[in-house]
């Protein structure tokens, strides 16, 4: 796996293209011999300014192949952002595709990186040196981009970890021919969803991430190219449960869905909508290699944040987070017990780019610390309850937001959810909602309030509520709660009062 190049075939299901074994290995000599002349040494820097295509997977190969480290950024960044990004990482050359903005391209040349289009390829063939296990291999941004920015360092062996462990606990039979519709500029698309199958030997079909049209057509695709397995993220799960028909040909033997916690409603219809019991909420941090705890034989009852046994990883729930001290057995929370989730495995990163402070803050004694609230069930299976950052202290009393959202997920007319914190002067915090209705009519609203009172404690009641028509999420198809309750703060609330007072009378 990695070094001897025995990876899958490369197929872009839209385009039609496709690059078997000795067209990949072609491709990638001649990259390393076009990354040779321009001087690619060693433990040097490349962006990956582009992604999702056949020719981002040769670039990685190349620029791994010489000692270099490569750094996917996401392709739709402004230029202020990748200008902050290069002088955080300080890149000496970038690699680009005939879709990167003009703009992005002054920016990278301005600050002195050499831009190197990926169809600039050498005709010769040229070999590579030995690939290093513990040399940089990755560096992935997963914040930043307009501030100070925090890359992720995966090196070759925290990187091969984690596939040994996939490979060990989960096969790659099921892998055989996989789709991903996720962006290849962060871990759980790029590093366990991509690479893992495809560096395993099966075949990877790649599609550019997030289009709502190609996820309306995902039952079509999936048939008409025989997918045996696919990864991704609640939000498209919802546009294509609505949108979408199902596959016809049950070809689908697995199915992962991550980067936030899994309602057992949502669950179950991607089961019924995929024809397999088979889905699995995959739990996956980029700082861990993504992949590392979930459901190995996914036929279990549905459970909301039912995550499941580490994947290479041992995981503990503490009562702690501080990561100032050794940790003690003292510190274990009881089974059932609600804590912080902390992970120790061989793929944990290296390290914060260039930021000692905060890795210091993330890791103790090769624990991580997530930044998950979970507890272990009476089988030891790790059940996410909410991220740290987004727990409502409302008047001493703790309310996770994901509790709320896998409510709301249920009501038949909600299309989309985000609770978040508000400040209280009261409590200090309150609960405040944003949902997105399939109408916004006074019957839909009132209905959707007596649910919530039916199925929610009177402390986990929203004290104000915005209908609007998108719930905002980053480039990785996540809810960043605090942008969705900025968002709202421009916005007039709900008068559900009103709407309530109007419906009793």
């Amino acid at each position: 796996m990695l070094f001897d190049l025995s990876v899958g075939n490369l197929i872009e299901p839209v385009s039609g293209r496709r690059w078997d074994q000795p067209e990949i290995s072609g491709q990638v000599t001649r990259r390393i011999a076009r990354f040779q002349k321009y001087g690619l040494a060693p433990k040097d820097r490349v962006f990956l300014a582009f992604g999702n295509r056949l020719e981002f997977f040769a670039e990685l190969l190349a620029v791994w192949r010489l000692g270099g480290c490569a750094i996917p950024i996401d392709s739709r960044l402004t230029a202020f952002e990748v200008e902050n990004l290069v002088r955080a990482a300080a890149p000496g050359l970038a690699v680009v595709d005939d879709e990167t903005p003009a703009d992005i391209i002054q920016t990278l040349s301005a600050a002195g990186v050499r831009v190197i289009l990926t169809t600039d390829i050498d005709a010769h063939e040229s070999s590579a040196s030995f690939i290093h296990m513990d040399s940089d291999a990755l560096i992935l941004f997963t914040s930043g981009s307009t501030g100070d920015p925090k890359g992720v360092v995966h090196t070759h062996r925290s990187l091969r970890a984690r596939w040994m462990s996939l490979r060990d606990h989960l096969g790659t039979a099921a892998f055989r021919k996989t789709l991903c519709m996720l962006p290849t500029h962060f871990g759980h698309g790029l590093i366990c969803n991509s690479l893992f199958p495809w560096l395993s030997g099966q075949d990877l079909y790649i599609t550019q991430p997030f289009r709502p049209d190609l996820v309306m057509r995902l039952g079509t695709l999936i048939d008409e190219n025989g997918i045996t397995f696919m990864s991704s993220v609640p939000a498209i799960w919802r546009l294509a449960l609505k949108l979408a028909r199902p596959p016809q040909l049950g070809t689908l033997q697995r199915v992962h869905c991550g980067s936030a916690p899994l309602s057992a409603h949502v669950w179950e219809d991607i089961r019924r909508w995929t024809g397999t019991k088979n889905v699995c909420n995959a739990y996956g941090i980029t700082e861990t290699g993504s992949w590392v705890a979930g459901l190995a034989d996914a036929d279990v009852p549905a459970e909301d944040g039912l995550i499941g046994q580490g994947w290479g990883a041992v995981i503990q729930v503490l009562h702690t987070n501080d990561t100032s001290r050794t940790l003690e057995p003292k510190d274990r929370c009881a089974p059932g017990q609600s804590g912080y989730v902390w992970l120790n495995t061989p793929a944990v990163m290296k390290g914060y780019f260039q930021r000692d402070d905060l890795t210091s803050q993330a890791v103790i004694d090769g624990w991580f610390m997530t930044g998950d609230i979970g507890v272990l069930d009476d089988q030891g299976r790790l059940v996410l309850r909410g991220r740290e950052r987004d727990e409502i202290n409302k008047g001493g009393m703790k309310v996770f937001p994901s509790d709320i959202d896998a409510v709301v997920e249920r009501f038949d007319r909600t299309n989309d959810v985000c609770t978040f914190a508000l400040d209280d002067l009261i409590y200090g915090q309150n609960v405040g909602i944003a949902v997105v209705l399939q109408d916004r009519s006074d019957a839909t609203i009132c209905a959707l309030y007596a649910w919530m009172k039916s199925h929610l404690s009177e402390s986990k009641m929203p004290m104000r509520w915005w209908i609007i028509d998108e719930i905002p999420r980053t480039s990785r198809g996540k809810i960043n709660r605090d942008s969705v309750k900025a968002a709202c703060q421009d916005l007039v609330p709900l008068d559900l009062p009103g709407i309530l007072g109007r419906a009793a009378s």
